[in-house]
């Protein structure tokens, strides 16, 4: 009961974030990919300014950090909105929001190289249930209405987009464990949040640009409207803000275990707003990919709460 608003903004963000996927199916449908990310970062950096001035918390980063933000913002914005707007395009929201579960997996492979972390059983054994996982949903998603080839190619995009984020994971963790070396401390993660988020929005102008000149500017109706501002307040600043805050206050092990719920609020809101099917096969891919990320990630979970 200590922590009763933490673990509330927690399960709102798993919500949010699930009823994000028909959101950017939605916003997927009424703009072109690169439109779409860029006119959802002009509402988020909008927001997330005059946060940074209500907290006192505008900070300029150093050349140094300048360095790590680039490459932030360019997984974080550019690589990851844009295989998860063309993914969109292509495959179910429910499908897609099982399919970026993969990201912690992706992450823990990438840190194995990286942060010098161990392969263990537990790591094994949850990707061999999570491909297997995806493998059924591949085959027997019941969402047949969509042609095969279109899903398939749906689901390696968003495969893409966790793999671009898991990236992203990893230069976030390095960024605010150790200081850059003109600086005296780490950035904090809405720092690095809001300013790779500034980067990745004018990496994107120029492909912005072209991708207008050969399509045209967008005119989306009030759904894709409702769509992107939804995904730039809602699924990208408060999300974003409120899971930071639960990482720093009950630790990043127990507020990681709400990134299970999205899967669930994913499903539940393709098919309520999206009329997409729901089944046995996609239940059964459920139970495997998020058991398998649980048991990979049990072992991080606790090394992280008694330390």
């Amino acid at each position: 009961m200590k922590h009763v608003l933490i673990h509330f903004k927690l399960i709102f963000v798993a919500a949010v974030w699930g009823f994000g996927w028909p959101a950017g199916r939605v916003l997927a449908a009424e703009m072109a990919p690169f439109v779409a990310a860029w006119t959802r970062y002009v509402v988020a950096i909008a927001c997330f300014a005059v946060l940074l001035l209500v907290t006192n918390n505008w900070v300029l980063p150093t050349r140094g950090e300048w360095k790590r933000i680039a490459w932030i913002g360019f997984f974080s914005t550019v690589v990851y909105q844009a295989f998860f707007m063309f993914g969109m395009q292509y495959t179910a929201a429910g499908d897609a929001s099982l399919m970026i579960t993969f990201n912690p997996f992706f992450t823990a492979l990438l840190a194995i190289f990286f942060l010098n972390e161990r392969m263990n059983w537990r790591l094994g054994t949850g990707l061999a249930m999570g491909i297997i996982g995806v493998t059924i949903l591949f085959l027997y998603s019941p969402n047949v209405d969509i042609p095969f080839n279109e899903r398939a190619l749906g689901d390696l995009l968003i495969a893409a987009a966790a793999l671009s984020w898991a990236c992203n994971s990893i230069l976030m963790k390095k960024a605010m464990t150790t200081p850059a070396p003109d600086a005296t401390e780490s950035l904090s993660p809405l720092q690095l949040t809001v300013w790779s988020s500034v980067v990745g929005f004018l990496l994107l102008t120029p492909m912005v640009a072209v991708e207008t000149w050969y399509v045209g500017w967008p005119d989306p109706n009030l759904y894709g409207w409702i769509s992107l501002v939804f995904l730039a307040v809602f699924s990208t600043v408060i999300s974003y803000v409120w899971f930071a805050d639960g990482i720093r206050t009950i630790g990043a092990g127990k507020s990681a275990l709400y990134v299970y719920l999205v899967p669930p609020f994913g499903i539940f809101s393709g098919w309520l707003l999206l009329d997409e099917k729901l089944g046995v096969p996609l239940l059964v891919s459920f139970v495997l990919i998020v058991g398998g990320v649980a048991l990979a990630q049990s072992q991080q979970a606790k090394g992280e709460e008694a330390s």
